[in-house]
């Protein structure tokens, strides 16, 4: 299977993003040319560590780079002010300075972590991003958003710090469990949903080639969804215009995992999946999607056993002004105005501000929180 490259195109901060197979085994040669000293600092998790960490290692010493390597605890937890404090603490003791890079390498978590800290270590160190997961490879790798989560939300302090260098191996999605392929999934199905009609009709047909990791569809999926996101960051860096359409279904969702815990018991692309779904029945609610679209949104992501309702969440009994509360929170809230990213139909988003509060807890109420 050859090797697709998607370029980001930030100008003197330009980046490409490598896809296809045995890009671990090739990362030696990949990573060298970007180092001034042939040293890095790798970020993985335990998992990732047991699973692929000797063969990254040996990848990289076999192109004469040192390797140190920080295995941080999996799961969601991580992410947070005590594991910044963990990995920048450890960092330091390396000594690394401005020459050396960080290599993410992992899911979601340790790429929002890693590149976290690569921004504020020595006021900004460069990083790559190795995706591990469905997730990381078509959203969180890509674009430069790096954050940790609070008790007040999810990625509510951080930092836009671009990679050098993504290399999205997808080898390593065999190992994937398939809870966390359906959740890659939901990002997947997001970017139809939001910006492109015909793939979000190619999914339907095809998508269950791209949970079964056959190799063609993959390949198409997560090369499809990159360059979508390339574009729109490369138009939109910091999130000021179009490049808030990728948030469809994340006011939703991170209100969801923040009434949660954002624990394991329900994963974020578990939250963008039911995010997604109410984000069009809120607009066909209001007037602005057919139910029709809403509808398929639903199928799609209900045949990958992902949640679609609030009775699908592990927990029940939410409440409608604490989820309304959370959203207040959200950093696309506006002067205290809630901004939602709703729907004129599949592959036509756009962003909403000024939502009114009463509509939207009748919204809920109605799809099950409690009053």
């Amino acid at each position: 299977m050859s090797r697709t490259v998607v370029s980001v195109g930030l100008g003197q901060r330009a980046y490409d993003v490598l896809i296809g197979p045995g890009l671990i085994d090739g990362a030696g040669a990949l990573v060298s040319p970007l180092l001034r000293k042939q040293r890095v600092a790798v970020v993985t998790d335990a998992n990732v560590g047991d699973y692929h960490g000797e063969r990254l290692a040996w990848a990289l010493e076999k192109a004469g780079i040192a390797v140190d390597t920080i295995v941080m605890p999996a799961g969601e937890a991580t992410k947070s002010f005590e594991g910044l404090a963990d990995l920048s603490a450890r960092l330091l003791a390396l000594k690394l300075d401005r020459g050396d890079l960080i290599v993410a390498f992992g899911g979601g978590v340790v790429g929002d972590l890693a590149g976290f800290a690569a921004a504020i270590y020595k006021r900004g160190i460069g990083f790559i991003q190795v995706p591990t997961t469905l997730l990381a490879q078509v959203d969180s790798s890509v674009g430069g958003k790096t954050a940790i989560d609070t008790p007040q939300g999810k990625n509510l302090i951080g930092a836009f710090h671009q990679p050098r260098l993504v290399l999205a191996d997808l080898d390593v999605l065999a190992t994937l469990p398939d809870r966390e392929m359906a959740c890659g999934y939901a990002e997947v199905v997001k970017y139809g949903l939001l910006g492109d009609a015909g793939f979000f009709e190619w999914l339907e047909v095809n998508g269950a080639k791209v949970l079964e990791r056959e190799n063609a569809a993959l390949a198409y999926a997560v090369a499809h969804s990159v360059r979508m996101k390339a574009e729109i960051v490369a138009e939109d860096e910091h999130e000021t215009g179009r490049r808030a359409l990728l948030n469809l279904g994340h006011t939703f969702g991170h209100a969801l995992e923040a009434e949660t815990g954002f624990g394991d018991e329900f994963k974020h692309g578990e939250a963008v999946a039911a995010g997604c779904v109410l984000a069009l029945a809120f607009s066909a609610q209001l007037g602005l999607c057919p139910q029709e679209d809403a509808s398929r949104a639903a199928a799609v992501l209900k045949a990958a056993h992902l949640p679609t309702t609030l009775s699908d969440l592990p927990r029940q009994g939410m409440s409608a002004d604490a989820l309304i509360d959370h959203m207040a929170q959200d950093k696309k809230a506006d002067g205290g105005k809630l901004t939602f990213i709703l729907s004129r139909s599949i592959g036509d988003a756009f962003v909403a501000r000024d939502v009114d509060v009463a509509s939207l807890r009748a919204f809920l109420i109605a799809q099950g929180a409690q009053a």
